[in-house]
C-alpha cells in the first residue's frame, strides 16, 4: 500500500506527493473523508489526481492512499434496472444510508453482495477455457439472461474445480482454474480500456426505433454511431427517451451526464413507469441508468460516459444488441475544459483542451458490431446527443463529434417552435449507413430504396421553393411546383411528424412506415398525370384521399395493413374518377 501527501488543491485537482511508484490511472483514497481518486499525471515525483467527490474542507497535508489499481467498474448480475452515479455508485442505496445528500466519501456496494442468484452452470471440472467462455447462466431479469463469462484477462487454459449449478452471490467462488485462478459471478473491468472481441463486422442490420424519419430517411445501424445535436429546448431528451423505449435493441443504457436535475428526475420516476412493448414487462428490466446531474462532482462527469460503454461491452460480449445514450457529450466535453484548466494546460478553441477529438474517438470507436469469443454477434450502438450554445453547429465539439460518427440527426429550431416532433431537419441531417441496409429494408419492401430517395428529392426541392414563395408567393409558381409544396406538407404532417403521446403513432412497424410513404409517392405521382391532362390542381388538393392518408398515421395500427390497402383503394377510385371526366374533355 503506497502512501502519499496532500501538497495542492485546485478544485477537483489534488497534487500529492509519495506516489510516484504508482501507476497512471491508478485509483487512490483521497484525505480522511477517503474521497475516490484517480492518478492522471505523473511528473518528477508530483502525482495529479483527479477527485471524483466534492472536496470541500479538504486540507493540504492530508494523506492519500493507493489501491495500486485503475478505476474499475464491478460487473456481474444485478447491473441491470439500477441506477448508478458516474463511478459505479448505487443511488438507491446512497439515499437509505444518508438521505437526499451523498456524504464525502460515502461507499456502497455496487452489486448487492447478500443477493443470492441461481446459477445453471454449464461446464465440468477439466474442461478446457479460454477468454469469454460461457461457464453458466443466470436470469438477471425477466428480459435479460446473464451469461457468466470466463473474463478475458485470466490466463489458465482449464478447469481445475467448479462448483456447479447452485444459489450464489457474486463474491463466491464458483471455478477454480489450473493456474489456481479463482472464478466469481461477477468480475471487475478497467473502464478505461475497451474490452476485447473475436473479430469486427461490418454493419448491416437497422437500429429500428420506430420513429419514421429516423428508420425510413435516416437510419442508424446495429453497432453505429450517431449524434443528435440541437439548442435548448428542440427535443435532444424527447428524443432519445423515444428511441429507448422503442428501439430493438435487446439492453439499454441511458447516460445523464451533466444535465438538468429535473431532467433527470423525469428519467428516474419516467422509465420504471414504462413498458417494454416487445415483453409487456417494466421497462427497467433491461435498461441501466447512470445518473450524473449538472450539480454533482464534475470529474465523476468526465467519466460517466466510459462508465457507460464499459458496462454496454460487457452485455455486448453476451451476444446482445446494447444502445446507449449519452446525454450530453457537450456537458462531458464541459468537464474536459473545467480539469484543463484547472491543471493549468494550454486551451485549444474556445477553451477545449488539445484532446478534445481524441477522448471523442475514444468513446465512439468502442460502437460497433462484433462476433464475441463465444461465436455469437453483439453490438454496441451509440447515440450521443450535443448541445451547441445558441444552436450553433460550427462550434468545436459538433464538429468534432461529426468526424467520429456517421449519422447526424441535426434538430431544428423552427419545426421545435412549430411543434413538429421529432424535431430532425431533412436539409442538414443525414446517415452514412442508408446503403449498408438498405438490402435489409429491401427485403421488407424492394420499393423502398427507390422510395427513400424520391421522397428526400422532393423535400429538397420544397426548400428551394419555399424561398421562391418568400420572395414572390406561391401564386406565381406553376402548378407542378405548388403541387411539391402540397405534397410535401403531406410528407411533413402525414410521415415525419410523430405523436409520442398518441397510443397508435408513438411507435411505427417499419411495415407501415414503407407503406405510409408509397401512398404519399402514389399520390404525387397519380396527381402529376392528372395535371398533364389539364385537371386543375384546386380539384386535387380537394380530394377526400389526401386528408385519408394525412390521418392515417394515427388511424391505422400497426397490424392493420388492410387498413392501408384501403385508403389505397379509395385513392385510386378518386383519381381514375377524375382521370375518366379529364380523359372525356380531351376527346370532345
Amino acid at each position: 500500500m503506497i502512501k502519499g501527501t496532500i501538497t495542492r488543491i485546485s478544485g477537483p485537482i489534488v497534487y500529492a506527493e509519495g506516489l510516484a511508484s504508482c501507476g497512471l490511472y491508478d485509483v487512490v483514497d483521497v484525505g480522511e473523508k477517503k474521497l475516490i481518486g484517480e492518478i492522471i499525471r505523473q511528473n518528477n515525483g508530483v502525482s495529479t489526481i483527479q477527485v471524483y467527490e466534492d472536496v470541500c474542507g479538504l486540507h493540504i497535508g492530508e494523506q492519500v492512499v493507493s489501491s495500486g489499481r485503475p478505476l474499475s467498474l464491478k460487473l456481474g448480475p444485478g447491473l441491470v434496472g439500477t441506477i448508478y452515479d458516474g463511478i459505479q455508485r448505487p443511488l438507491k442505496q446512497m439515499y437509505e444510508q444518508s438521505g437526499i445528500y451523498i456524504n464525502a466519501g460515502q461507499r456502497a456496494e455496487c452489486i448487492d453482495g447478500e443477493k443470492k442468484w441461481d446459477f445453471d452452470c454449464v461446464v465440468s471440472e477439466g474442461e478446457e477455457i479460454s477468454a469469454g467462455k460461457i461457464l453458466g447462466y443466470v436470469q438477471e431479469t425477466g428480459s435479460i439472461k446473464h451469461c457468466i463469462m470466463v473474463p478475458p484477462y485470466i490466463k489458465g487454459k482449464a478447469l481445475k474445480s467448479v462448483k456447479g449449478s447452485g444459489s450464489y452471490n457474486v463474491d463466491e467462488v464458483i471455478a477454480v482454474t489450473d493456474l489456481d485462478e479463482e472464478l466469481y459471478l461477477s468480475h471487475y473491468w478497467p473502464l478505461r480500456k475497451p474490452r476485447p472481441y473475436a473479430e469486427k463486422l461490418e454493419v448491416s442490420q437497422p437500429l429500428i426505433t420506430g420513429q419514421r424519419v429516423i428508420d425510413v430517411f435516416f437510419p442508424l445501424s446495429k453497432g453505429g454511431t450517431a449524434a443528435i445535436p440541437g439548442g435548448f429546448g428542440t427535443g435532444k431528451t424527447m428524443t432519445q427517451h423515444a428511441i429507448a423505449k422503442w428501439c430493438d435493441a435487446d439492453l439499454i443504457v441511458y447516460i445523464g451526464c451533466g444535465e438538468r436535475g429535473n431532467e433527470m428526475t423525469d428519467v428516474l420516476t419516467d422509465f420504471p413507469k414504462l413498458i417494454d412493448p416487445r415483453t409487456n414487462r417494466s421497462l427497467m428490466e433491461r435498461t441501466i441508468l447512470i445518473a450524473n446531474t449538472s450539480n454533482m462532482p464534475v470529474a465523476a462527469r468526465e467519466v460517466s460516459l466510459y462508465s457507460g460503454i464499459t458496462l454496454a461491452e460487457y452485455y455486448r460480449d453476451m451476444g446482445l444488441h446494447v444502445a446507449i445514450m449519452a446525454d450530453s457529450t457537450s456537458r462531458w466535453a464541459e468537464a474536459l475544459r473545467e480539469l484543463s484548466g484547472r491543471m493549468e494546460e494550454m486551451p485549444a478553441e474556445e477553451g477545449f483542451p488539445a484532446y478534445l477529438p481524441t477522448r471523442l474517438a475514444e468513446f465512439y470507436e468502442r460502437a460497433g458490431r462484433v462476433k464475441t469469443f463465444t461465436g455469437s454477434e453483439g453490438s454496441v450502438s451509440v447515440i450521443g446527443a450535443v448541445s451547441p450554445p445558441g444552436g450553433d453547429f460550427s462550434e468545436p465539439v459538433t464538429q468534432h463529434t461529426k468526424r467520429f460518427i456517421r449519422c447526424f440527426w441535426a434538430l431544428n429550431r423552427e419545426l421545435a417552435n412549430s411543434r413538429h416532433y421529432p424535431a430532425i431537419g431533412w436539409i442538414d441531417s443525414y446517415s452514412e449507413y442508408a446503403d449498408e441496409i438498405k438490402l435489409w429494408w429491401n427485403g421488407k419492401d424492394p420499393r423502398y430504396s427507390q422510395a427513400r430517395a424520391e421522397a428526400l428529392a422532393l423535400l429538397k426541392k420544397e426548400d428551394r421553393l419555399q424561398q421562391i414563395v418568400r420572395l414572390i408567393g406561391s401564386d406565381a409558381l406553376p402548378e407542378k411546383d405548388n403541387l411539391v409544396l402540397i405534397v410535401c406538407e403531406m410528407i411533413k404532417n402525414g410521415f415525419l411528424q410523430q405523436n409520442a403521446f398518441d397510443e397508435i403513432d408513438s411507435y411505427s412497424s417499419p411495415q407501415k412506415q414503407i407503406l405510409l410513404l408509397l401512398l404519399i409517392l402514389t399520390f404525387y405521382n397519380k396527381s402529376l398525370e392528372l395535371l398533364k391532362m389539364g385537371c386543375p390542381l384546386l380539384k386535387i388538393r380537394d380530394l377526400d384521399c389526401r386528408k385519408e392518408i394525412i390521418k392515417a398515421k394515427s388511424v391505422v395500427k400497426n397490424d392493420d395493413i388492410e387498413g392501408l390497402n384501403k385508403i389505397q383503394t379509395d385513392m385510386e377510385n378518386e383519381f381514375s374518377g377524375l382521370e375518366n371526366l379529364y380523359r372525356k374533355d380531351a376527346i370532345v
